[in-house]
């Protein structure tokens, strides 16, 4: 039995699109509270029963009420179906008391054509704008993969994520910035530019260097690069890397508002102004020579060091400074996309937050796992270069954006992902991207076989207005359509882009299914209403669309 629960922040608000759903919730709150006596403050259950026999929606909001009353849960479903029938009026068709405690709920036909009805009339604003009072500023930093060669599988998966997640906050109603963060600064990049100066020089990089493929490449487009020393190499190096993984992120639908520069802290002095904040607080002291900061104090498993008895300033001094240049910009809420080796850093940058003056839970910290890509069960290599790794370049070539994005997005971020190459480049509805596509152009194709004076029809519809008795397969497909917000605001404060390629693919599923059933076109020959019917497909494809859009996937009018 799935959960309709909406988030708080989902609730509908003066400002946002209403919500059918959310209207139900509400009603049930307030039958609830009329039932109690008393204002109800435990979160009351609104459920979509797997067996039609089970209604429409189903409580056990009768079970949570009984706890301090003496009445049995099953009168007080009855008492609690009855004062919804007075609230929600011809919208319930019936009622009935089910197990223990449970209140199915029958809707009526009215009630889901005036659900279309709202959905049409928003049009592709249904589901935005659902974090309601719970707007906020936020800085949301993805990628950041060091500028010493291309974008990678593994980050793409940082890219795919990021990115969603931006488009779902900002259209659940949040002001986002994206930022990339440049680590264009210590030991990587000195080993990047000798690596560079070594395949100018026809030779070998050093063994801690950089050895792929692209390095000679990129050395070569060097000007002058066999007299060059490593700084000058590795400056001119980033600036080419940086290109490349700009149009690769265009490339894959990408973009940042801002790519920040590590070696910006050093060259004007924020990482010595963070260490003298934190001095002033008390929270930095000296030993051995070292500088430290007192993260054990604020949740870390120990102290840890800021600055090296040589003087020579550690990375996590630079992301001290790096949060304190995010939290002078004031967002309301950072967010860090970090890959699945930074699970240790997690506790001691919390703790630096903290020591900066950062708010509590004003600091996010999401850890991606792992990227395979198999074939036929088994793990493959697919680099053009030698096997030492594959790019997202690579991977695009190979299974084409909207396949690589979908495919990236369908697993939970903190779960490692087996990327299937094989079904990822099927055309066929067995291939989950394929079949919400065809989804989608197969309603544009239903649409234009309308012809313009049915969809106008259509349009101007009261849909709302008694008609025909709606098929089981249009209840459902309304039913699904008014889960959209829900998945929005669920996806929106859990970071999970993940479910919206789960709903995505199930209203495919549900529209597949009532096509099946259903007529569209001429509808009327079998007794239904062509003009909502047109309707509902109109909403479904611009769902679809929007759906599709906040994964980064394109949505085709034909196939």
């Amino acid at each position: 039995m799935a959960s309709l629960d909406t988030p708080e922040s989902a609730a509908p608000t003066p400002n946002g699109p209403i919500d059918p759903l959310a209207e139900l919730r509400l009603a049930l709150a307030d039958a609830a509270t009329e039932v109690r006596g008393t204002p109800i403050t435990v979160e009351l259950r609104l459920d979509r029963p797997k067996r039609s026999e089970f209604g429409d929606f189903s409580s056990n909001a009768p079970l949570l009420l009984s706890s301090g009353l003496d009445e049995q849960p099953r009168a007080l479903a009855e008492r609690l179906g009855a004062a919804l029938g007075r609230r929600l009026g011809p919208d319930l068709d019936r009622y009935e008391v089910a197990g223990p405690g449970f209140v199915n709920l029958f809707l009526s036909d009215r009630f889901w054509r005036s659900a279309l009805s709202t959905i049409a009339t928003v049009g592709g604003d249904f589901g935005s704008r659902v974090a309601g009072a719970g707007v906020e500023r936020l800085l949301v930093e993805f990628v950041s993969a060091n500028p010493t060669g291309p974008i990678t599988v593994a980050a793409a998966r940082h890219a795919a994520y990021g990115d969603s997640l931006c488009r779902i906050l900002a259209f659940a109603g949040h002001a986002v910035e994206r930022e990339y963060y440049v680590n264009d600064a210590g030991g990587q990049i000195r080993r990047f530019g000798e690596s560079l100066a070594a395949r100018a020089r026809g030779e070998e990089p050093p063994e801690d260097g950089y050895h792929g493929a692209y390095v000679t490449a990129l050395a070569a487009r060097i000007a002058g690069a066999p007299e060059l020393g490593p700084d000058e190499l590795a400056d001119q190096g980033i600036e080419l890397m940086l290109e490349a993984v700009s149009a690769t992120l265009e490339r894959f639908r990408v973009h940042f508002d801002r790519f920040f520069s590590e070696r910006s802290l050093h060259a004007d002095g924020a990482i010595e102004r963070a260490l003298e904040l934190l001095s002033e607080s008390d929270h930095v002291y000296a030993s051995e020579g070292a500088t430290w900061l007192r993260t054990g104090d604020l949740g870390d498993d120990k102290d840890r060091v800021l600055r090296r008895s040589t003087g020579e300033l550690t990375y996590f001094a630079a992301d001290v400074a790096y949060h304190a240049d995010k939290l002078r910009r004031g967002p309301d809420r950072v967010i860090d996309v970090l890959g699945a080796d930074h699970h240790g850093y997690v506790a001691r940058m919390q703790a630096a937050w903290q020591a900066l003056g950062g708010a509590p839970g004003g600091l996010e910290l999401l850890i991606m796992q792992l990227v395979n890509l198999t074939e036929a069960g088994r793990r493959v290599a697919m680099s053009k270069r030698e096997g030492e790794f594959v790019t997202l370049d690579e991977l695009i070539d190979d299974i084409g954006v909207d396949a690589a994005r979908w495919f990236l997005l369908q697993r939970s971020h903190d779960t490692t992902l087996d990327l299937d190459l094989a079904l990822a480049r099927e055309q066929t509805q067995e291939n989950p991207v394929y079949y919400v596509q065809y989804a989608h152009a197969r309603i544009a194709a239903i649409l234009r076989r309308a012809g313009e004076e049915r969809r106008t029809a259509a349009a101007s519809a009261d849909l709302a207005a008694a008609g025909a008795p709606l098929h089981p397969s249009e209840r459902a497909l309304v039913r699904r359509l008014l889960e959209f917000p829900y998945e929005v605001a669920t996806s929106a404060t859990r970071r999970a882009p993940h479910r919206l390629t789960t709903y995505a693919l199930e209203l495919a599923q549900g529209f597949s299914a009532f096509y099946r059933d259903c007529r569209v076109v001429g509808a009327k020959e079998e007794g239904g209403d062509e003009a909502f019917r047109i309707a509902l497909s109109r909403s479904v494809q611009a769902t679809l669309a929007r759906s599709l859009d906040l994964l980064g996937v394109e949505a085709p009018e034909a196939m």
